[in-house]
């Protein structure tokens, strides 16, 4: 093998993976081909649009595939005879027979510290439940879901308290894109050590589903304030007024020194001419607010549009 340009496959769709791979598509480890998911249609109005990956893979000029099932790409893998796959955030379970015809085999960027948050939705979990710190980890991957040996891991520290998906997402690529490239020296010099994921300590993660985005007034406000960050991209976190759905984008917790008497979900205003609404525990301050078939607005601009909002129950 030759170790100056090495033969390797990545796969992936969204933009965790594609930060990753522009990274790697700098460097003397660019890519042979790149797998990634079909073109989706995207907007309003359902524009056939390439994935964040593919949209990398075009600008540095590398082969795509975007197979319906990657099984369809078994054949001409074997005819490439990489030496090493990397798999960053691709939404399909890749068979053993196919992980395994790499030189190297093939390994996984997950963005979590692994055993903790396997599955499809780490970053979301890791701001739902308030982490303080979060990481990644490249693992050997064998036919079982963030379950292989791991090869290497490294923390970070969560400083911003209202960190938004899209933003931990980036910086947990960043990160991931960083010990990849420290890590594929030693892999392919056969200089790495592997360590077994502890099963007593895996928890998971779900994929996430639309109906996952409505929000549960009975809930603190702490957490459906964590929720909106979580789920910024997708599922997005929504509430339904007048049978319509409004989509709450950005807020914060609002701490008021009297008790809240007012059914979860009540509107109310505050002498600021904030709109809050009643929790469990606190009152959730809605800052931008999408009402269906509006734009984005402020709650000022909302207030001034639709004032006979305050007083309602939102469900």
């Amino acid at each position: 093998m030759n170790k100056i340009n090495p033969k390797i496959i990545f796969v992936g769709t969204p933009e965790f993976g594609a930060i990753i791979l522009e990274e790697l598509s700098k460097t003397k480890f660019k890519p042979c081909l790149v797998i990634t998911s079909l073109d989706k249609p995207v907007g309003r109005k359902q524009i056939l649009s390439p994935s964040p990956v593919k949209q990398i893979a075009l600008k540095y000029n590398i082969p795509i595939k975007q197979p319906k099932k990657i099984e369809e790409t078994k054949e001409e893998i074997k005819e490439i005879k990489p030496d090493l796959m990397i798999v960053a955030a691709y939404k399909q379970i890749i068979p053993k027979e196919i992980l395994e015809i790499p030189k190297y085999k093939s390994f996984n960027i997950h963005p979590s510290l692994l055993p903790k948050y396997r599955g499809a939705s780490p970053i979301q979990y890791t701001i739902l439940n308030g982490e303080e710190k979060t990481g990644v980890t490249i693992y050997l991957m064998d036919e079982k879901i963030d379950h292989g040996p791991i090869l290497s891991q490294k923390e970070f520290e969560i400083k911003d308290k209202k960190i938004t998906y899209q933003k931990l997402s980036k910086e947990l690529a960043k990160l991931g894109a960083e010990l990849l490239l420290e890590n594929i020296p030693k892999i392919l010099s056969k200089k790495i050590k592997l360590t077994p994921q502890n099963e007593k300590e895996a928890t998971y993660t779900k994929i996430l589903k639309k109906e996952d985005g409505h929000i549960k007034w009975s809930k603190k406000a702490e957490e459906i304030e964590r929720q909106i960050r979580a789920f910024e991209v997708w599922p997005q976190s929504y509430s339904f007024w007048n049978d319509k759905v409004l989509k709450i984008l950005k807020s914060s917790v609002k701490i008021l020194p009297v008790e809240i008497d007012y059914p979860y979900g009540k509107v109310v205003a505050s002498p600021e001419k904030e709109i809050l609404v009643a929790t469990r525990e606190n009152y959730l301050k809605i800052e931008i607010i999408q009402l269906e078939g509006k734009k984005k607005m402020t709650a000022k601009e909302f207030l001034n549009g639709y004032p006979k909002i305050i007083g309602e129950v939102l469900k």
